[in-house]
């Protein structure tokens, strides 16, 4: 993909360079009853000054995201606060966002990424949150993803359930094929709807979408509907304007060509994408 096109794609979904940024279109989607699901573009960092840079910004972004009363939550990548480094940097790290964010009253989730790294972090996750709780990511399109949600579930756990933004590869757990995952992510869904009482649906997928509202009303649960920013926000914006609970997932940063690659490679999301450059994205 052409440099030029490629950053004219990520300035549709990533709010800006700094996180003042972040804060001024987080503050657009509160007035239209839209949370945010900020999140600080870096990941595979393996030096530890830029992962102490991360950090930093992350405790400064809880900080502000306070003082002006953003309804939103913030969402870390383990290879971004030091994974790539070692686990227990990561972990160390983890819990001192997660301290400060308690000090604020944020929330704050834990992204998942390459399925190598699946076990690990959940069981970093599972640890810190017996005190300290936040929400971690799901990927629908991990075989193992059913057993994962179910033992994140009994142990207090919250899960954000997205399908996934990794290219398939053979032999990595992944299940090949569209329907596939969607299958496998209305079982997950399902599940959650049965034995969980909080809990976010990740999708753009229409009919997803709406068979979780109908099971929400029936299981009268704790849902948020998220979207990625910049692909569908007029169907975000008609979501709100119902009363359910929506948020955008809003990147900011610097290091926005690896995010946008992904978008673009997503399974399911380049329909997507193509008509949502002839949508606005107002807000």
């Amino acid at each position: 993909m052409p440099y030029s096109l490629e950053r004219w794609l990520a300035g549709r979904w990533i709010a800006g360079p700094g996180i003042d940024d972040a804060l001024e279109r987080a503050k657009q989607m509160n007035k239209k009853g839209i949370s945010a699901i900020v999140n600080y573009l870096g990941e595979d960092l393996a030096r530890k000054m830029d992962v102490d840079e991360a950090v930093e910004t992350y405790i400064a972004l809880i900080t502000r995201m306070s003082k002006q009363r953003i309804r939103g939550d913030i969402s870390l990548k383990p290879t971004q606060i030091g994974l790539s480094i070692g686990r227990r940097l990561m972990e160390e790290n983890y819990v001192k966002i997660m301290e400060h964010a308690k000090m604020h009253g944020v929330f704050v989730w834990l992204d998942m990424e390459e399925p190598k790294d699946v076990g690990r972090v959940i069981d970093a996750y599972l640890q810190v949150n017996k005190r300290l709780r936040g929400g971690i990511c799901i990927q629908a399109y991990l075989k193992r993803s059913t057993e994962d949600a179910e033992r994140i579930t009994r142990n207090n756990g919250t899960i954000r359930l997205v399908k996934g933004a990794y290219g398939y590869r053979e032999g990595s757990g992944m299940i090949d094929g569209r329907g596939g995952i969607d299958e496998n992510y209305r079982g997950i869904m399902r599940y959650l709807f049965g034995h969980s009482e909080k809990f976010m649906i990740a999708t753009h997928d229409r009919t997803l979408l709406a068979e979780a509202m109908a099971l929400n009303r029936e299981a009268h649960r704790k849902v948020t509907y998220a979207m990625l920013n910049g692909i569908d926000n007029g169907y975000a914006k008609m979501m709100a304007a119902q009363k359910e609970n929506v948020a955008l997932y809003l990147p900011f940063g610097t290091r926005w060509v690896g995010y946008s690659y992904r978008r673009v490679r997503e399974m399911g999301h380049m329909r997507l994408i193509l008509q949502s450059l002839f949508r606005s994205q107002q807000l």
